[in-house]
């Protein structure tokens, strides 16, 4: 550690970096930052930056609002598109109370529990997201700048140096990306990052949301991560790609003898099958806000809506990625539940309590849905089936999640009530607003 400070502290000089953002996160993933500069930055490390916390929320009230951002340095990096004179660079931070305590209330110490919870049981877990997210032409409405669709490569695939550019800077920030494309809808792109460890994913995912918007705004446009901006079009999504090795590296998730034929390790199994027990429960924080299930319930779509699992149906909740079925390396599950607009710590929180429930319980994986037409079938055949819904609505998940002894368990107390209050508010706020479908099928009628 003192060598990584060490090291920091020398860039810093070494490069001429004059500011130091400091980044973390409220409770629904909102990037949060102040600046540091250089001068006071190496007292950091050991006594850390006091802020006010009374306006961030999840952070507490007026009474208990102070609060210290201590900077991790293994995330230091320099923001690129920055002056190099006198340049910005960004660190993350762990907050904690004035005490020293660690305060719970921090998304990132969330993700950070679970993941050292995982190490004592000999677990690292990997994640590689598939991030959706839209061009406009700006943030006024949601014009946009293609009638492009899924794979397109022509004239009107507009995004592609927008997409370029962005690969480039988050390559300069140490975040390697695996290919990117036009997504099915007018504008809609998908950049993948490189699978890596969950903390230091769920970093990237922020870095990147950022990233994707700071050159849209050089190149006079806006990105937007809104999960469903247009009623017509596909939704963005955030497919979670997860996959299990030990603290050798050894990939846990792959057996040539599976008798199943889907070359699944029996841990494999336990670890999906707690995917999707707990799938209705921990869906509030994939899927946190009202417009998340407007996605989730558009016809026509490969959106999931039930709790099953599938090698080929690609409507299935989880789904098992064959592009290499032979490669121990290449074998995972695909959760096609979450959009970008989750916040990254608690959603692979989440993702990673359930996965590792369903190994301590020894949960068994039931029969696939590869022989079943999830479109097309009824809800009374499908529960027949033993395959359920999943919730379809912001409130429908609320109520699940309320119930869950594993959610709050993983979150913790804080986060776990805060989210509640947050959400009973804006379920009570989208109650209230009156729509312009409603004024269109009514007004003159009635």
């Amino acid at each position: 550690m003192l060598n990584e400070q060490t090291y920091v502290i020398g860039q810093i000089k070494e490069r001429d970096i004059h500011f130091i953002r400091f980044w973390f996160t409220d409770v629904l993933g909102n990037l949060k930052s102040f600046s540091v500069n250089d001068p006071e930055f190496e007292h950091a490390f050991e006594e850390g930056m006091g802020f006010d916390g009374s306006a961030i929320e999840g952070f507490g009230h007026l009474k208990k609002s102070d609060m210290v951002a201590f900077p991790e340095a293994e995330t230091f990096q320099i923001l690129p598109w920055r002056p190099k004179d006198k340049g910005v660079a960004r660190v993350f931070c762990e907050i904690r109370r004035p005490d020293g305590s660690v305060f719970d209330g921090d998304p990132r110490y969330v993700l950070k529990r679970m993941v050292d919870k995982a190490a004592d049981k000999g677990f690292l877990l990997n994640i590689g997201p598939k991030l959706e997210f839209f061009y406009f032409k700006d943030d006024k409405g949601t014009e946009p700048l293609d009638k492009a669709g899924f794979f397109d490569l022509t004239s009107m695939d507009h995004a592609s140096d927008l997409r370029r550019s962005t690969i480039f800077t988050l390559e300069k920030m140490s975040i390697p990306v695996e290919y990117s494309h036009h997504e099915a809808a007018p504008s809609q792109q998908e950049i993948d990052l490189h699978y890596s460890d969950a903390l230091s994913m769920a970093d990237a995912v922020m870095t990147y949301k950022l990233v994707v918007k700071q050159i849209a705004l050089e190149h006079g446009v806006y990105a937007s991560f809104m999960p469903k901006p247009v009623a017509e079009w596909n939704g963005s999504s955030m497919h979670v790609h997860q996959s299990l090795v030990d603290l050798d590296g050894n990939f846990l998730f792959y057996d040539e003898s599976d008798p199943d034929g889907y070359n699944l390790s029996r841990l494999a199994k336990h670890y999906i099958a707690g995917l999707l027990k707990y799938a209705p429960e921990y869906m509030l924080v994939t899927n946190q806000y009202v417009n998340s299930y407007k996605r989730l319930v558009q016809e026509g779509t490969t959106s999931p809506r039930y709790v099953c699992w599938g090698y080929d149906n690609r409507n299935a909740l989880v789904r098992l990625p064959h592009y290499k079925p032979n490669k121990a390396e290449a074998m995972r599950a695909e959760l096609r539940l979450p959009d970008p607009a989750a916040n990254p710590y608690l959603a692979f929180s989440a993702l990673l309590a359930a996965g590792l429930k369903g190994i301590e319980d020894e949960l068994e994986l039931p029969a696939s849905c590869d022989n079943i037409d999830l479109v097309k079938a009824s809800e009374e055949e499908l529960r027949a089936l033993g395959i359920e819904p999943l919730p379809r609505s912001l409130e429908e998940a609320l109520e699940r999640f309320k119930g869950s002894e594993l959610m709050r368990e993983t979150l913790g107390d804080t986060i776990f009530e805060v989210l509640i209050d947050n959400k009973e508010k804006e379920i009570d706020e989208y109650r209230r607003q009156v729509s312009q479908w409603e004024l269109d099928k009514y007004l003159e009628v009635l």
